[in-house]
């Protein structure tokens, strides 16, 4: 199963970079790697990331992370993925821009569906 991480571009070239990351400043804060399924996407663009440009979004297959990654209980009682380990580079499946056009983010033709 594909699930989503939405990256600012300076997180995205961090990762690049280093292979690995500790995320965006709320996964450190809270301990984890905030991840989206193809239907929370959407809404987390939007009520974490309103108005912002430059942002990247990366999918990753859920598998792989194994034990590390645990579904538990957010928004709207929802089970998000947070992933309990460095997020790696090979993690990632695919990254696309996210561009902002009209005040909304812009997914990839097919993502969220």
């Amino acid at each position: 199963m594909l699930i989503f991480k939405i990256f600012r571009s300076d997180e995205w070239a961090a990762l690049r970079a280093n292979g690995q990351s500790a995320g965006a400043p709320v996964d450190v804060a809270d301990g984890y790697i905030h991840f989206s399924t193809a239907k929370q996407a959407a809404e987390t663009a939007a009520k974490h990331f309103a108005d912002e440009e430059d942002l990247f979004l990366l999918a990753c297959e859920s598998e792989p992370m194994g034990d590390d990654l645990k579904w538990e209980v957010s928004r709207g009682g929802a089970e998000f993925p947070h992933l309990y380990r460095e997020f790696r580079l090979l993690d990632v499946t695919w990254a696309q821009p996210l561009p902002l056009i009209d005040g909304q983010h812009e997914f990839p033709a097919g993502v969220l569906s």
